[in-house]
Formats: C-alpha cells, sequence, structure tokens
C-alpha cells in the first residue's frame, strides 16, 4: 500500500472511529467501530473510553461498490480526438472514483469497436494494462476490477475477449448489442435524429444506411453471442444481460444461465426479471434526472415496485452516493437507508463475485466512507480501504 496513505492506530494498534451514525445492514446506530489488521473488528453503540476518530456525527457507510462504470474511457479520450496517456487517465480516473466513495470499482471497458467508438478495440489491452500496472505499484486509492461489456455485434469481439478474459483483473462480463430498432435502441426516431447529428447526412441516406447495418450486425450477433456466454461460463465469471427490453430478451438470458439484467429498458422486462429470480441493475443517474436520458423506463418507477437491486453509476460516479440519499429520504420510497446503501454497495460486492466487503460487519473488509450532509447533498469528508485511510 502506498505510504502516503496513513491510517489512525492507537496504542494497542487499532484504529476507533466514533461518533458516528453507522449504516448497518438492517439499521443505523450511533456508536463507534473498531478497525484491526485491516477488517472491522468490533461494532459497538454509543461513547468509546478508548483513544479515537471522532466523526462528529456523520454517517458511517460501507465504501461504495460500482459494478459499471464507463467513466475511464472519458479520461482516455477527454475530447473526441484527443487519446490521453493510459497511466494518467488511469490515475485521473481513480480520484473521481475515490471522490465519489466508490472503493471498488467495477471499470467497464468495452470490447469491440463500434461506429461512433471504432478507437475501442486497439485501447482495450492498453486500458487494462494501466490499471493492473498502477494497482501494482499501489498508486490506485480505490480497488479497480474489470467488467468486459462484449458488443455482440461486431465480428472481433469473441477474439478479443479471449485474449483478456483470463487476466486476474478481469472479474465480470456483459452482453450487449447497440443495433438500431433494438434493445436500448428501439426507437427508431430517436436514433435516426442522433445518427443525422452526428454524420450530416439525410433522413434517407440514414435510413438506408441503418437497414443495411441492421441486417449485418443482426446476423453476426447471432453468431457471437453464444460464443460470450460459453467464454463467460468457461472462466466461472457473473454474466450480465444488458438493456434488456422485451420479456424474450429475459427468456433468452435465463436459457443462457445469465443470473443478472443490467439496466432493463422496460417495466415488462424488469418485472419478468424479477419474478424469475434475477439480480437487477438500474443506473443511478436516471434516479437523479427523474428519468433515462434515452426514453426508457424510469429508474424511480422501477424502484417503487421493487425492481431494483443494484445502482450502478454507469457514467456519473458520484451518482451512486447521490441517488442512495435520494432513495432513502424522498418521500416516493421507504424511509430506509440501510435498502438504500445496499443498492450501492453490498448488492454490487455480491453480484460481483466479492464476499469479503459491502457491509459494516465484524469481519467483512474495513472499506469505509465517512459521509458528512449538506442539506440535501452527501459529500465524502474521509474514506477507508482495508483500514487505511485513502482519501
Amino acid at each position: 500500500m502506498n505510504v502516503n496513505m496513513t491510517r489512525l492506530a492507537t496504542a494497542s494498534g487499532e484504529t476507533v472511529l466514533s461518533g458516528a451514525r453507522i449504516v448497518l445492514p438492517e439499521s443505523v446506530v450511533d456508536g463507534h467501530v473498531v478497525i484491526r489488521d485491516g477488517l472491522i473488528a468490533e461494532i459497538g453503540t454509543g461513547p468509546t473510553a478508548v483513544a479515537s476518530e471522532d466523526l462528529g456525527g456523520d454517517y458511517l457507510l460501507p465504501g461504495l461498490v460500482d459494478i459499471h462504470t464507463d467513466h475511464f474511457e472519458k479520461h482516455v479520450y477527454p475530447r473526441p480526438h484527443v487519446r490521453w496517456d493510459m497511466m494518467r487517465a488511469a490515475l485521473a480516473h481513480d480520484t473521481q472514483i475515490i471522490g465519489a466513495g466508490v472503493t471498488t470499482v467495477f471499470d467497464s471497458i468495452s470490447v469491440g469497436s463500434s461506429d461512433d467508438n471504432p478507437h475501442r478495440a486497439e485501447i482495450l489491452g492498453p486500458m487494462i494494462d494501466a490499471l493492473e500496472e498502477a494497482q501494482a505499484r499501489g498508486m490506485l486509492r480505490a480497488e479497480h476490477l474489470v467488467h468486459l461489456r462484449c458488443e455482440i455485434s461486431v465480428e472481433e469481439t469473441p477474439a478479443l475477449t479471449e485474449a483478456h478474459v483470463s487476466r486476474d483483473i478481469v472479474r465480470v462480463m456483459s452482453v450487449m448489442e447497440h443495433v438500431p430498432g433494438v434493445r436500448q435502441s428501439r426507437d427508431i426516431s430517436h436514433y435516426l435524429k442522433r445518427a443525422m447529428a452526428r454524420t450530416g447526412e439525410t433522413e434517407a441516406q440514414t435510413r438506408i444506411r441503418m437497414a443495411e447495418m441492421i441486417a449485418q450486425k443482426g446476423a453476426v450477433g447471432a453468431r457471437v453471442r453464444p460464443q460470450i456466454v460459453a467464454l463467460a461460463h468457461q472462466h466461472g465469471l457473473p454474466l450480465m444481460s444488458h438493456d434488456d427490453t422485451e420479456v424474450g430478451h429475459i427468456d433468452e438470458a435465463l436459457a443462457e444461465g445469465i443470473t443478472i439484467s443490467e439496466f432493463p429498458c422496460t417495466i415488462e422486462a424488469a418485472r419478468k426479471a424479477r419474478a424469475a429470480g434475477m439480480t437487477i441493475v438500474a443506473g443511478a443517474p436516471n434516479v437523479l434526472r427523474g428519468g433515462s436520458q434515452s426514453g426508457n423506463v424510469s429508474v424511480a418507477d422501477l424502484i417503487s415496485e421493487g425492481l431494483v437491486d443494484i445502482l450502478a453509476s454507469d457514467y456519473v460516479p458520484r451518482s451512486m452516493l447521490d441517488a442512495a440519499f435520494m432513495v432513502a429520504f424522498d418521500g416516493r420510497f421507504a424511509d430506509d437507508l440501510p435498502a438504500a446503501v445496499a443498492m450501492v454497495s453490498l448488492h454490487a460486492a455480491r453480484a460481483g463475485g466479492l464476499t469479503d466487503r459491502g457491509a459494516i460487519a465484524p469481519g467483512m473488509r474495513a472499506d469505509l466512507l465517512q459521509v458528512g450532509m449538506f442539506d440535501t447533498h452527501p459529500f465524502v469528508r474521509q474514506a477507508w480501504r482495508s483500514g487505511v485511510r485513502v482519501y
């Protein structure tokens, strides 16, 4: 661990955080937490006579776990045609992640290029390399793992996936399909407007190109998807079905042994996923915006029906912390901060195969956040990872 990351230690070699409103899995208590050897050793109510750091009545939360963020790539390409140094991009990304209260992040890296982002195939390996090297050298404050976002409509996706899937840092995979008229892009008129604005083509030209794309990519997807599903099962990785829109998408995922529906686009798909016992991931930015940026189902509506297990940051790292407190204290939902916090910590950790973090409980890894409140805005004062202060 980086030598600049220090811990508060008592004479007995323990770290004691007191004066906190501790968000436990099922309740919020006023008390203190004892950290020993990087783990949560004890949780007590009320004050403590042991030398400690007083958190002044702030909340103490488990470190957030983000199972899907696209944000690393935004630092690699801070502007559309500006490619940044990979290591510097990784460090900038990490700073934003830990500042958002995320102590474990599954960096969602695209596997397979697209018309909008033809560079993705060439940056995949270097992005993972940078994360591995920075982490090995103790340069990162959050723990970074990799979520391979596998675009099934691209011929090269299976080869790219196979080249990286066995790396230890790779822990989660998803299958996605960005084709006009399908899943997230099922609204053809919405797709046409975006495509015309991007290319400057007429509507007639765009429709011709779109029809060709649908035919070509649909055929590719039918060949590629089974290969990606097989690779995930072969390597024992959790696999998510991305942008489920129709009930048939859930049926397809279930037949493939997929147990996680990520960002369902309609309430019908989410209801089917819940009835089938799938874990459901939704986007925290949707909660804060009051709806989807692409015209899909409102996550608030999903939550009100009990159709969300996990909130992921998607494209705004800080959105998870804000969304958790909004869900907990907004009048539309039950006043249940522990349940809301579990959506951004415990449930995400379990979906990603991590059993040692995500909750404040004895024996769990001491990944913790001191969170203050100003009006309705939670903010991170301090963060610890394995008992070491990293922010």
